[in-house]
């Protein structure tokens, strides 16, 4: 129930490996109202891109059921796609400007009881190992598929 965006929780840091100086900074879920917390796995990657390009990249798959992908080297982000159509939270991430584009209706507040928000707080993506095999260019990771019930009360 606090207000903001809460930077800079949520966020994906890139530092300088040499000065430690930050590079950039992507933050996920601004206003974490579901408690996703996405403290999940970076795997790094070398991967040509549509333009026949080699680039270092990060991919993370998030407890929000996104995996983003984003160039470690300047923090640009590729790539953000729902890990399951289920997923509703978020209609789209915006990759101009990198935002969630959310679903009124499986937020929280405290006029509203959300039913059915996908995924649960436990996330889609918890904090299990994942792989990359760069030979078939694919990713393994495990998901849950559980979504939740959000209702609003006060503590005195």
């Amino acid at each position: 129930m606090r207000p903001g965006d809460n930077k800079w929780t949520m966020t994906i840091w890139g530092r300088d490996a040499d000065t430690g100086k930050a590079k950039f900074g992507y933050q996920k879920t601004p206003h974490d109202e579901w408690d996703y917390a996405g403290v999940n796995v970076m795997i790094l990657s070398e991967q040509t891109d549509k333009a026949g390009k080699k680039r270092k990249l990060l991919t993370h798959p998030d407890r929000n059921g996104i995996v983003y992908t984003l160039d470690r080297e300047n923090g640009d982000l590729i790539s953000a796609n729902k890990l399951d159509d289920t997923v509703n939270w978020v209609k789209q991430v915006d990759l101009k400007t990198g935002l969630p584009v959310r679903d009124p209706e499986f937020g929280t507040r405290m006029d509203h009881k959300g039913k059915e928000i996908c995924p649960s707080a436990m996330g889609y993506h918890n904090q299990g190992h994942d792989s990359y095999d760069p030979t078939k260019e694919l990713f393994f990771m495990g998901i849950n598929h559980i979504c939740m019930d959000w209702e609003p009360f006060m503590l005195p």
